[in-house]
């Protein structure tokens, strides 16, 4: 096994990175690594209907999908993430990191029990300690490959956790996996001594290394990287990935400006506007409906729309409504959320 403590901390390169491995990779491989603060939502989810958008753009946290399904999660930097991506193996040799029981958790158990922590699995994929969850995971398979990742609280700022995934479930309705919020801890609050997080870093690979077969430290050569730079920019790092690939949804939105009230309704499938209704208390001049009619089939984002807007004077359709007032009913706040 390939043990990797990799030190990147740009969330698009590290979501790269494991599908880089998973998919180029023939060895098992095992890696720790952290992000700077970021969303990391689903597969199979909305992303727009799992972020606080105004916390998200005010605190500069990044979103990203991952390649496995399952809810949304929040990280920082006193989070830790662990991924073990193995090659199937058959029904008479179980894996070490497969299994009913998610046994690539195991590790983590017997690490924390090391210092005296009583942390024990519970449900389909969490970790928990004094029934409080301090990890969840997830995991995706390619061909005759598997990868499980999952997150381990340590000095994670937990009001963060809260704000970045605190979206307003009124604005949204889809068809989309939800996440459930759950009551969480931080690895740090259960020590009986003082452990830093590099430190608790060490012990989690002294363990993998001590207690796996054939285990060796690897670091990315400049091909590595390289191709996880291509896959970030190409991939992770675009709007269609992180937004395009949601769901159909519908939104709605509203806001006061010095002309008014602005209501906007949006359905959208595939981060596409497919239709859209704009009510209010504004006065207007030019048909509200050609407005309309014009945002049809434009991706549900800031740079896509002002685009668009571009073709008409909007104070014909709206007086003394600003075409950036304008974008916001419309995006309720997209423009920022997926800075690269």
């Amino acid at each position: 096994m390939l043990c990797i403590n990799d030190h990147n901390t740009d969330p698009f390169f590290n979501l790269a990175a494991e599908e880089y491995l998973l998919k180029q990779f023939t060895e098992d491989c095992f890696m720790l690594w952290r992000n700077a603060p970021s969303v990391i939502v689903g597969r199979h989810q909305n992303t727009l209907a799992e972020i606080n958008p105004d916390y998200v753009t005010k605190n500069n946290i990044k979103v990203v999908r991952r390649l496995s399904g399952g809810g949304a999660v929040f990280h920082d930097l006193g989070n830790i993430n662990f991924t073990f991506i193995e090659n199937v193996v058959s029904n008479s040799q179980p894996s070490p990191v497969r299994g009913e029981a998610w046994r690539g958790l195991q590790p983590i158990i017997d690490v924390l029990r090391s210092l005296s922590i009583d942390a024990y699995f519970e449900g389909r994929n969490d970790l928990m300690i004094d029934g409080k969850k301090f990890s969840g995971s997830a995991k995706h398979s390619y061909r005759n490959r598997t990868l499980h990742h999952g997150t381990l609280l340590f000095a994670s700022e937990l009001a963060d956790l809260s704000g970045a995934l605190n979206a307003n479930p009124a604005k949204f309705t889809d068809k989309a996996v939800k996440s459930v919020r759950s009551r969480v801890t931080n690895i740090s609050n259960h020590l009986k001594e003082p452990l830093d997080i590099d430190e608790f870093r060490s012990l989690v690979i002294r363990h993998i290394m001590n207690n796996y077969t054939n285990c060796e430290p690897y670091r990315y050569t400049e091909t590595d990287i390289a191709a996880i730079c291509k896959l970030r920019d190409e991939k992770y790092a675009t709007w269609n990935w992180n937004f395009g690939q949601s769901p159909g949804y519908n939104m709605i939105n509203g806001i006061k400006t010095n002309g008014g009230y602005i209501e906007a309704h949006i359905d959208a499938a595939n981060g596409i506007i497919r239709k859209v209704r704009i009510f209010g208390d504004f006065f207007n001049v030019g048909e509200i409906e050609d407005l309309e009619q014009l945002l049809i089939d434009t991706p549900h984002n800031e740079a896509q729309i002002r685009e668009k807007l571009k073709q008409i004077n909007i104070s014909d359709y709206m007086i003394n409504v600003t075409i950036d007032e304008f974008i916001r009913a419309l995006t309720w706040d997209v423009k920022n959320v997926n800075l690269i």
